[in-house]
């Protein structure tokens, strides 16, 4: 007799009530009624007394739900043990990578979950440029890295997270650019501005401008948007950046300024096309789980 029969059978003698069982077991009222027909059937004695809307049980049915309830007890049991013994099995190192980013929250909630649920498991979080974690990241240093739109990711699998990032200047509030609410592609031109040194950045800004990045007044460029509060402190510059890397600086001084149009992209969760350790795997399965639709 499967599990799930006695299972159908067991709720049924619950509830009392082929409807409000039914629902429990997110099953249709007929395929309920179905089920345990065939289960009397089999059995070849009635299992319930049949008044209106209310079941009760035979002496068979009671018998039944007693050597019922006993065998679901062990099959959880059994469920629970395998469960367990996955967990304590689960365990291990990864390695990933992370650019400064607004989904980085994201990532911090995915590994909290992991090791709430695999306590034997410890990470390494590598922080730094697109171009270093990929460097990291194809020679097997990292196994996974959290990188911002614009990328090439011919290479590698990966997951576009839904939580968009937005593009925009962190000017100093001393500078009249900090009366401003938007930036337009005309209210850049001449103005000193610090830019990311990636090439895909510069692209993307350059399409936003519809003219060449070149235009721009860029009096510096960065790898890390950390190197430059201090140059946009002292009105050296004002740094094209996402608003996420720019969240957690003091108000006081900085202001951001998002760009209009609106300018936005995605981070992405990627990996190398390769056979992962079981701890990777179920990093990986997880953030699938979450955000793949």
């Amino acid at each position: 007799m499967e599990i799930r029969l006695l299972r159908y059978f067991w709720t049924v003698a619950e509830e009392k009530n082929i409807s409000k069982a039914a629902k429990l077991l997110n099953i249709t009222q007929p395929t309920l009624s179905r089920q345990m027909k065939e289960l009397e059937e089999s059995t070849g004695v009635p299992l319930f007394h049949r008044e209106r809307n209310q079941l009760s049980l035979t002496e068979d049915g009671i018998f039944l739900k007693e050597r019922a309830e006993e065998i679901l007890m062990l099959n959880d049991k059994l469920d629970q043990a395998f469960l367990d013994q996955k967990k304590k099995q689960l365990s291990g190192t990864f390695t990933i990578g992370c650019v400064e980013a607004d989904n980085s929250d994201t990532l911090s909630m995915m590994i909290e979950e992991l090791i709430s649920d695999y306590p034997q498991v410890r990470f390494n979080l590598v922080t730094g440029t697109s171009d270093d974690i990929l460097d990291r990241l194809d020679k097997g240093i990292l196994d996974l890295a959290l990188l911002l739109e614009p990328i090439d990711m011919s290479t590698y699998d990966y997951l576009v997270l839904p939580r968009q990032e937005r593009w925009g200047l962190l000017v100093s509030k001393e500078t009249f650019l900090a009366q401003k609410e938007t930036l337009a592609p005309a209210d850049l031109k001449g103005i000193p501005v610090l830019s990311s040194n990636r090439k895909e950045v510069q692209e993307l800004i350059a399409n936003w401008l519809g003219s060449p990045f070149e235009e721009l007044n860029v009096v510096g460029t960065y790898n890390l948007i950390f190197n430059i509060f201090s140059l946009v402190e002292n009105r050296v510059g004002s740094a094209l950046a996402i608003e996420g890397a720019t969240a957690y600086r003091n108000t006081e001084q900085f202001k951001f300024v998002p760009l209009e149009p609106e300018l936005k992209t995605h981070c992405v969760l990627v990996w190398k096309r390769r056979i992962h350790t079981p701890v990777v795997e179920e990093l990986i399965q997880r953030f699938k789980h979450a955000f793949q639709a």
